[in-house]
């Protein structure tokens, strides 16, 4: 039954509603809900017929809905498989049960956040190539991260969206390694990155460590200023803390990872679009980074995707696609070690 996808709104959360209200706010979820579907069915049988586009609405079910999980496992595995480490941000508990127990379960570590986000269903998670990391994840470090924020500033981050663990590579090089999905305004990104570096510092065990930062940052190209995140200033913020990213110490603003736009026949209309105006009204954004200690490692390759062939991003397509899931390109390094350090890294 639809209604037993759906959560009362809860008076714990949200102190103004009332008891009556909460009781009665999922029956009412679920009649929105059906008139909802009402409204798209009869937009649809209105500029088509239901021979036609009840076929395209299966196809994209299918394949964006219902193989998003294998699909994604796929091209880890297929195309990244030989990784030294990946993160993921946004990812669904049934991913992460099925890639434990599925052949990148074999090849890797897969760590997720104790703290997981079971409900919300979107959580950061570390992948630690076995024959790189032999020992896996040794401790989780996100709570010395989180403690790290400034005491009088709230940082916009969920359950889930911080994972920071700590590992020793098959020579003994210590390392963190961290996942991080932003905000969709990209304004808790400054303030996690600042922690995961104080977090560092002040623990003298973990001083030592390499760190390899993979992030979805949500920054972007045209920032709304004191409401998004610019990508620039961002470079500008990283730079100072002696790191650089795999775009180097001054990101490009046009080097965009997402491409995606809303349709009309989908709740957030406020995000909506027509066809014609996608690259403009669409989210079209460099919000995608892989940072490092410049210390550390020099750049050997970088590379991006959005077509699941493990090197091939098509500039000015809209994605996610039937072939590619996801709604962000799969953004790829090789790290050569500095003098001194004994291994490197893709």
């Amino acid at each position: 039954p639809v209604y037993q996808l759906l959560l009362p709104i809860s008076r714990a959360k949200y102190p103004d509603v009332t008891e009556e209200e909460e009781k009665l706010s999922l029956p009412l979820s679920t009649m929105c809900a059906a008139i909802f579907d009402a409204i798209l069915v009869h937009m649809m049988n209105t500029v088509s017929e239901p021979a036609k586009w009840q076929g395209l609405k299966r196809t994209m079910v299918e394949n964006l809905n219902k193989k998003k999980v294998p699909h994604t496992l796929d091209i880890l595995m297929q195309q990244y498989g030989r990784s030294d480490i990946i993160t993921l941000q946004e990812v669904s508990y049934s991913l992460i049960e099925q890639a434990q127990n599925g052949p990148l379960g074999q090849a890797f570590h897969v760590v997720a956040p104790a703290a997981l986000d079971a409900v919300r269903d979107q959580n950061s998670v570390v992948m630690l190539n076995k024959s790189t990391f032999p020992n896996g994840a040794l401790s989780e470090i996100s709570s010395l991260v989180e403690a790290a924020f400034p005491e009088d500033v709230t940082v916009p981050v969920a359950k889930g969206d911080i994972l920071a663990i700590t590992t020793v590579d098959a020579s003994g090089l210590p390392y963190v390694v961290a996942s991080f999905h932003g905000d969709t305004n990209g304004l808790a990104t400054k303030p996690v990155v600042d922690a995961v570096v104080k977090a560092m510092s002040l623990d003298d065990s973990l001083a030592a460590h390499t760190l390899v930062f993979g992030l979805d940052a949500n920054t972007y190209e045209h920032a709304k200023p004191g409401k998004q995140q610019d990508v620039m200033e961002f470079g500008e913020r990283y730079v100072q803390h002696g790191l650089t990213s795999v775009w180097g110490d001054l990101p490009q603003p046009s080097n965009y990872t997402t491409f995606n736009a809303r349709t009309y026949l989908q709740p957030q209309l406020n995000k909506a679009c027509k066809s014609t105006d996608k690259r403009k009204g669409g989210d079209v954004n460099p919000k995608d980074f892989i940072l490092f200690k410049r210390e550390d490692f020099e750049l050997v390759m970088t590379r991006k995707d959005n077509t699941g062939d493990g090197e091939t991003y098509v500039e000015d397509m809209a994605f996610p696609t039937l072939n590619f899931p996801s709604d962000h390109g799969i953004l790829s390094a090789v790290l050569r070690p500095t003098e001194g350090k004994t291994a490197g890294l893709s």
